[in-house]
């Protein structure tokens, strides 16, 4: 890629860890509903594809069910009171945040999660007052993997595409990237499925661990 001068993330399994407070939340709500809890791995495995797919997974039932927006919005209700406590950074995004602040580059976020979560989890997690764009599915009209978003966030920081980075850990998220003309990386430790092979997903660079980001980033700087 050209010169890196700006870097974007996807939010839930690459920058951040949301699935404790999604297991703590869901499990909750089953013991309320009389039903047995779920494994902590497969609400990670699920956590990217949103609460839509952790509903189906804990109370069985799908979109067409007669009984499943009234889960859905339990859940969502459940999962707003319960936002950013266990929550964290993935290991190793703290270092590359620092390097980012300390550089001057721009780094922000493009989530398919709503604003209505991304922002608190973000004041939650002191980053509100660091990140640049924050692009959610609120602001745009296509979500990923159309690269709308990411193409406001660069025309924002006033970057063009080919010198920007975008981190992901779903296929969507690299094939936005590459709709917009960027470097992508793999977050491959995130919640990828085990049926997925994130080596076929064409990605620039691959990250097998969050400590791999900062190196990665400082030879892209050059």
């Amino acid at each position: 890629m050209e010169k890196l001068e700006a870097v974007y993330f996807d939010l839930d399994g690459t920058l951040i860890d949301t699935a404790p407070d999604f297991y703590t939340v869901l499990n909750a709500l089953l013991v309320k509903h009389g039903r047995p809890a779920v494994s902590y791995s497969a609400v990670r495995a699920n956590v990217s594809n949103g609460a839509r797919a952790l509903t189906e997974l804990g109370f069985g039932v799908g979109p067409d069910d007669a009984a499943f927006p009234a889960l859905l919005e339990e859940l969502l209700a459940a999962y707003q009171a319960h936002l950013a406590v266990d929550t964290c950074l993935f290991p190793g995004m703290a270092e590359a945040l620092d390097w980012l602040d300390h550089q001057g580059l721009p780094w922000g976020i493009v989530t398919n999660k709503p604003e209505r979560f991304t922002l608190p989890i973000l004041a939650g997690l002191n980053l509100h007052e660091r990140v640049g764009a924050v692009l959610c599915p609120d602001h745009v009209k296509q979500r990923k993997p159309d690269p709308e978003g990411l193409l406001i966030a660069a025309n924002r920081d006033r970057v063009a595409p080919g010198h920007c980075l975008y981190v992901g850990d779903h296929l969507r998220d690299i094939q936005a990237g590459q709709n917009a003309g960027m470097a992508t990386a793999v977050a491959a430790f995130g919640y990828i499925d085990a049926d997925d092979d994130p080596h076929g997903w064409q990605a620039n660079y691959y990250l097998q661990a969050g400590h791999d980001l900062l190196p990665l980033l400082q030879t892209l700087r050059g």
